[in-house]
């Protein structure tokens, strides 16, 4: 999982080039289904080009259905979900701010959204505590408070918990010397991560700055 917000984050060791990012899972995404459809193409029609017609049609709806999934993804973590009175362009103003602040600071990217819900509430210090251009943070929280957001919508969809990197590398790291406890707690958290308890702080905070840059491995 993400921690930092960067668009260029890749956690793969053969992935040198940044291929499967994540900001580039969009066009992978549409990359590997125009893959699948070259080898479909039989099935689709006798004819070669009517089969890759129907296959380029098809492949066509990828981008606006991706777009008005991550709007109305979008939507729902800022807690404008439902409302007909702030348009896209300006749902589209306000994300594209927001993930800029976040990349320029590195700003914990389950921590931004999950803090924002107080901020909706009033209390924007958590959230100011991630941030270093704080000027530009709170011209943004003005802007995206005007519109009056639901706080406990965004509490719905933004988690507090999700499986970091350290914290499963420490559970597996535990269970191959016999001991199933890290795992146990790691999965009670995750498994309601919506909801925040006393005594799992450990479990919402990125990784210690000593864990360094993770990296994954096909053999895992």
């Amino acid at each position: 999982f993400m921690e930092a917000h960067d668009p260029a984050t890749v956690y793969s060791s053969i992935d040198e080039s940044g291929r499967y990012a994540y900001g580039q899972q969009p066009a992978i995404a549409q990359w590997d289904l125009a893959r699948l459809a070259e080898a479909l193409l039989p099935l689709l029609h006798d004819d070669q080009e009517q089969a890759v017609a129907l296959a380029v049609e098809s492949l066509g709806r990828f981008a606006p259905r991706y777009t008005a999934a991550w709007t109305d993804g979008v939507r729902a973590k800022l807690g404008l979900a439902g409302r007909e009175d702030v348009d896209d362009a300006t749902l589209t103003g306000l994300a594209t701010d927001l993930l800029a602040w976040m990349q320029s600071g590195r700003v914990d990217h389950t921590s931004c959204f999950r803090h924002l819900a107080r901020a909706a509430r009033g209390d924007a210090e958590p959230l100011r505590g991630l941030v270093l251009d704080l000027e530009a943070v709170d011209a943004w929280l003005d802007r995206w408070r005007a519109l009056s957001p639901d706080a406990d919508a965004m509490d719905r969809v933004n988690p507090v918990y999700v499986p970091r990197n350290h914290l499963v590398e420490e559970a597996l790291d535990a269970a191959t010397a016999g001991d199933l406890d890290p795992l146990a707690r790691l999965l009670a958290a995750v498994t309601a991560p919506y909801d925040e308890r006393p005594g799992l702080e450990a479990y919402a905070a990125p990784a210690p700055a000593d864990f360094g840059d993770y990296r994954t491995f096909c053999g895992t």
